[in-house]
């Protein structure tokens, strides 16, 4: 069991990876690149901002300065090319193998069978717990955009993503009414308290592309879990065959 648990998270997380890595490369990953842009401009001195304003092509690598101006030191990131795409790809692998370990799990101690349509289903639900739900209240945000303290926008991340997957699991598996009711709540209650965020919404990135890449990250979230889940879905009847006919 574990060993096809292992097998199936791993397969499927790959397939889904370079799937949805190929769809980043050709959605996501170029307006990444124009934020930073931006933002390397509007951190960069005067005359080099006055000439990014007039619409000359500034190519600048990051000075190591935080959004608010002070100094800190260099950080090593991928270079643009190959060497992003191949990072990228590999962080989208490793998210892949994640969300088919979670999928699995939770079919398995809910005591579903593991199927193309259930799977699919459960991802969904993957997708509008991790994804969607927070989205709400902290958009993925493109560098430069203004932000609250990180641990802050954790805390809150993580609360909406358990009060909201509680609340999928209550309302779909359970018909008494004051289970559905406890489970509405648990979904509104992170939205009612609301998300933290920064004291001045202050971006360096137009409202325009910013607006462009929550849609399209929300898109490709959503395109990850569902391929992952297709791929669990899929897979494991696949390797259970096998291993009975064994």
């Amino acid at each position: 069991m574990v060993t096809r648990i292992l097998a199936v998270s791993i397969l499927a997380g790959l397939l889904a990876g370079l799937i949805v890595a190929a769809l980043q490369h050709v959605t996501t990953t170029p307006l990444i690149l124009k934020a930073e842009t931006y933002e390397t401009a509007f951190a960069a001195p005067a005359p080099a901002q006055a000439a990014f304003t007039d619409g000359a092509r500034i190519i600048l690598a990051h000075g190591g300065t935080d959004h608010a101006g002070g100094a800190e030191p260099d950080e090593w990131k991928p270079e643009d090319g190959l060497s992003r795409l191949v990072f990228t790809s590999l962080a989208t692998i490793g998210t892949g193998i994640g969300f088919a370990a979670l999928l699995i799990a939770g079919m398995l101690a809910a005591g579903d069978a593991i199927d193309p349509r259930r799977a699919l289903i459960w991802g969904a639900c993957g997708f509008l717990a991790f994804g969607l739900a927070p989205g709400m209240g902290l958009a993925p945000e493109l560098p430069g955009a203004a932000s609250a303290a990180l641990q802050e926008r954790q805390l809150w991340w993580l609360a909406t993503v358990i009060a909201t997957a509680i609340g999928l699991f209550l309302f779909l598996r359970f018909d008494a009414p004051w289970l559905r009711l406890i489970a509405i709540a648990a979904i509104l209650a992170p939205h009612i308290v609301g998300a933290p965020h920064a004291p001045a919404p202050e971006s360096k990135v137009p409202a325009e592309l910013a607006a462009h890449f929550t849609s399209l990250s929300l898109g490709i979230q959503a395109a990850l879990w569902l391929v992952t889940a297709f791929a669990v879905g899929t897979l494991w009847p696949w390797l259970s065959r096998r291993a009975e006919a064994a």
